[in-house]
This record gives C-alpha cells, structure tokens and sequence, in this order.
C-alpha cells in the first residue's frame, strides 16, 4: 500500500506495525489556483507560513522512521495548511471557526484577512479535504487488517510565544505537550510518550493544544485506533519564526523512534 498525490504522502512502513506518523503541517506548497485566492502579497504570504507551518516536522517523522527497528508508516501532508487543514472538523464542530481558522482558513495567525469576504470554501473542501481524509482512513483500515490495531501519532510543533489566533494560548507551553482523547488515548501509550520525551526539559498535557487526530468514521467508536498528538515547542529545535533547523530535529527524532519501538512491540 503505497499511495502519493501531489496532496499527500503515504509512506509505506513494515507490514507488522501498527503506527502511522501523521505529519499534516510541514508543508509551505501553495498551488497557483489556491494562491490566487489569497488577499495576502507574496511578503506577508511568506511572513504567514513562517507562523503557520510547522516547520520541519517531516524531517523529525523521517528520523524517527529511519532509526525504528520496525518501521512505522508515514502520512504527509504535501501542501500547506493554508490550502485547507486536513484535522480541522469540516463543518460547525470546529471551535477554530471563532477566529476564521475552520477546514479552510479565512483569516491568519494574526486575525487579518487571508482570503476575500464571502469566499466560498466548498470546492477546496472538495478537492483536498475530503481526499486526504479519506485516504487517511484507508490507511488506518489497512493497519487494522494487517495488524489489528492502528496508532496515529501526530508530530505537529508550535510557537514559543503565543500567537493572536490561538483560542487557548494563555496556559502552559511546555517543550513537549502531549495532546490527548479520553476514548482514544491509553494510559500505556501517554506513559510511553512521557518518558520517550523526558529528556527535552519536561512535557506537559494538552496545553497550549488538546486532542488527537482521528478519522471519524473510527473517532469515539473504535478503540483499536489509538491516538496521541506530539506538540513540539519550536525553540527546542529550530530557530523562529520559518527558520533552519538545528541537532534538535534528530534529538527528537530519536526520542519518536523510541516510542514508535514500544508502540511497535
């Protein structure tokens, strides 16, 4: 099973495991169709995706692959979250609709326009989203035939200083947190990710960001899908905002290969 668009990566790992590294902002790609739907000139599009983009974060999931004795699978996002946000609930569920941040962004970090009032999102809901989240849950079915159980682990980063957009920026931001779900999250799998990351200076729970990805065709329903989000805070291993990388990513990309090596077990 080994399927790539110019939308997204599947990465195919070992028969045997049961993990998928999802990495859905890493990506800066903007199509010119999409682009040209944005209000923002090419400066501050480029200031945006410093913000926005969790750099790097491909390149931690690609270390941890290579340095796992049972390799894990990796889904990639291949365009940027600007296009649409693949975790993002497509429809009123979503809280981030509060500051024009649903499954197709209209205004930016800092709560300026992104896009024209009134765009209508529909067709890149149609044209990205559903795709990617339907090849997404092919993946984890896949998993659950193979191996009877899947492990979505999401490796996501986010800013040392708060941004205006974030609805719950004023809590901790530790150098790790942890995002969790009641239903899909087991304590073994928190535990194993608590000391897979313990030598960062400390990690913390669902603060400044909560919750895990799954698909929803499986969300509440199905516990052989587990889920944990793996927030990285960006000075642990890059310079900000939208700069290099540092010996961080590898560091980290160690700790996620360890953990892949229990989930894996």
């Amino acid at each position: 099973m080994n399927r790539s668009t110019d939308s997204f990566h599947l990465l195919p790992g070992a028969d045997a495991s049961p993990v998928i590294l999802h990495v859905p902002h890493s990506s800066r790609a903007l199509p010119e169709s999409v682009r040209s739907g944005i209000v923002l000139d090419d400066r501050a599009l480029e200031q945006e995706l410093d913000h926005i983009t969790d750099s790097h974060t491909s390149d931690i999931a690609a270390a941890a692959a290579a340095a796992s004795s049972v390799r894990p699978w990796q889904f990639v996002n291949g365009l940027s979250r600007l296009v649409v946000d693949p975790e993002r609930f497509p429809d009123e569920r979503e809280e981030m609709l509060a500051v024009g941040m649903g499954a197709v962004y209209t205004h930016t970090t800092h709560r300026e326009r992104l896009r024209p009032d009134g765009f209508d999102g529909r067709p890149l809901i149609d044209r990205y989203f559903h795709p990617y989240a339907e090849a997404m849950a092919r993946a984890v079915a896949d998993r659950l035939a193979a191996v009877g159980r899947a492990v979505i682990v999401d490796v996501h980063s986010y800013p040392t200083e708060p941004l205006p957009y974030e609805l719950h920026g004023d809590g901790g931001r530790p150098p790790i947190c942890l995002g969790t779900d009641s239903f899909h999250t087991p304590s073994r799998l928190l535990t194993a990710a608590e000391k897979a990351f313990a030598g960062f200076g400390g990690t913390g729970l669902d603060s400044p960001f909560a919750g895990t990805y799954v698909p929803l065709e499986y969300y509440g329903r199905d516990q052989r899908v587990s889920a944990l989000m793996v927030e990285i805070r960006r000075d642990v291993y890059m310079s900000e905002p939208g700069g290099p990388a540092d010996a961080g990513v590898g560091a980290l990309g160690a700790a996620l290969a360890e953990l892949v090596g229990v989930l894996s077990a």
